[in-house]
């Protein structure tokens, strides 16, 4: 799918679910000395199963772009970290950026909203469009951009403040002339919070477990009214209940705003997203390790018939 002269390959249908994982019970007798009927058993439990995913309906390509990006470069300094990145992002919908570790993910992530001018020494080449218009043209503010694009990031982290000035703090910085009080209300209760820290608003921020303190940061960033939410792992430092609660509130908020996350889990990303793109690294002969898209498309497709052998590895736990 990424155009670069990789073998296309298909996978086989899965195996019935009530093998996957599951060694055959002592019960029901032996195996049936069918070869084709062996090698199957064989494959479901030697290799781990593939992430459920939900029904999709998620055309092929974005009925409306808000990232379009063709042939990528991203550098530190000497050393090139992403090599022709090429996709599209669509509106109101979650993209997951999955991939093994420095295949570049969390680089590309920051790529978006122009995090990584921030570091003395980058670049980036080639061409990265938001709603058609340059995100790297000259004339544009890279802090409107961060504005518009707002970022979550591994680790809550919330400012040294009470709850309330937390959520007040952007919107006083930018200037928006809104009742903070109802806007304090409304991000919080879109961050599914409101009822869990109403009585504490003057409380400090630390006072809150993890995974409310990052549902603090969800309501922090969308209380400048921004357009796309970038979200760098969001669940990994989180038990599984926070890790749901996250998780439903992406579901809920894309309704609203465009997800990009990236994740090493993949469950999560078979749950929540509707696309997901595939990171790997190349090694040269050097050593030299480059991150590269291999390939991207609806979650349901991609985790079922990649068209990359790579992908069909990543999923299935051969490699990364």
């Amino acid at each position: 799918m990424n155009g670069r002269g990789t073998a296309s390959v298909r996978r086989s249908a899965p195996a019935p679910a009530t093998w996957r994982g599951h060694v055959r019970p002592a019960s029901m007798g032996p195996v049936p000395d069918d070869n084709a009927q062996t090698a199957t058993l064989t494959a479901t439990v030697t290799s781990p199963p593939v992430p459920a995913v939900a029904a999709g309906g998620v055309t092929e390509a974005p009925a409306e772009v808000v990232f379009g990006v063709e042939d990528l470069d991203f550098y530190y300094g000497a050393f090139q970290a992403l090599r022709g990145v090429t996709l599209s992002i669509g509106r109101n919908e979650v993209t997951a950026l999955i991939g093994p570790s420095g295949c570049g993910k969390s680089t590309f992530l920051r790529c978006l909203n122009r995090m990584n001018d921030l570091i003395p020494g980058t670049r980036v080449e080639g061409r990265l469009d938001y709603y058609g218009e340059p995100l790297y043209a000259s004339e544009v503010s890279s802090i409107e951009v961060r504005r518009r694009i707002g970022m979550v990031f591994q680790k809550p982290n919330p400012f040294p403040k009470t709850i309330y000035d937390n959520i007040a703090f952007g919107p006083k910085v930018n200037g928006m002339k809104v009742k903070m009080d109802d806007l304090v209300e409304e991000c919080l209760t879109r961050a599914a919070l409101w009822e869990e820290v109403k009585d504490k608003l003057k409380q400090s921020a630390f006072s809150l477990s993890g995974g409310q303190q990052q549902r603090l940061c969800i309501a922090r960033a969308i209380a400048v009214k921004p357009d796309v939410i970038l979200m760098d792992e969001p669940c990994s430092a989180l038990d599984p209940i926070a890790t749901i609660r996250i998780e439903e509130l992406m579901t809920q908020l894309k309704s609203d705003y465009t997800i990009v996350v990236v994740t090493h889990n993949m469950q999560q990303a078979a749950r929540v997203s509707d696309r997901t793109a595939f990171f790997t690294v190349n090694i040269d002969d050097t050593g030299s390790r480059t991150g590269v898209m291999v390939e991207m498309g609806p979650t349901e497709k991609l985790f079922t018939t990649p068209t990359d052998q790579r992908t069909d590895d990543y999923i299935t736990g051969r490699f990364g």
